[in-house]
């Protein structure tokens, strides 16, 4: 099993056992995550989704088998993660949600690694590569992404 993390259940809403999830996925990502009928998992244990909506900068879950609040509270503070199974993933999505398996090769053939991906706000992106034990920074975007190969686990990138 290969799990994808979602984020971290931090409260629970109403009385009817619904629970809020804070995620850092992609709008998209999150529609393929939340589809009803899907499993997530909480603790190694699956539990099926009931309904999905957002709710300001939540994602809020009712899930199966559960009708009340105080049948939700011992999920409180938990990750969440969901089996990569039930979603399908294009190599940009499997890139952004795995950077850390991922092998970088620069235009000029040196080899590295992506050490994280970070947002910067206003809706950018920057890689932080190392290469040849020499940290780099990296715009997040087609002119500098070159080649996303998930099935090698590689992206090829263009330095400044």
């Amino acid at each position: 099993m290969n799990k994808i993390y979602v984020g971290v259940i931090v409260s629970t809403h109403g009385i009817k056992g619904e629970i809020r999830i804070i995620s850092k996925l992609e709008q998209s990502l999150k529609e393929k995550v939340f589809k009803v009928d899907n499993s997530i998992l909480i603790n190694d244990k699956e539990y099926k989704l009931r309904s999905y909506r957002r709710h300001k900068n939540y994602d809020m879950v009712l899930l199966d088998d559960f009708n009340n609040i105080n049948d939700v509270l011992f999920l409180m503070k938990q990750k969440v993660y969901i089996d990569n199974k039930y979603i399908e993933l294009s190599a940009k999505e499997d890139f952004e949600l795995n950077y850390m398996e991922y092998e970088v090769i620069t235009s000029d053939n040196q080899k590295g690694v992506v050490k994280s991906l970070e947002e910067t706000g206003n809706n950018y992106k920057i890689m932080r590569v190392v290469i040849n034990n020499k940290e780099e920074l990296v715009p997040y975007n087609e002119h500098f992404l070159k080649k996303i190969d998930s099935s090698k686990k590689q992206v090829e990138i263009e330095l400044l």
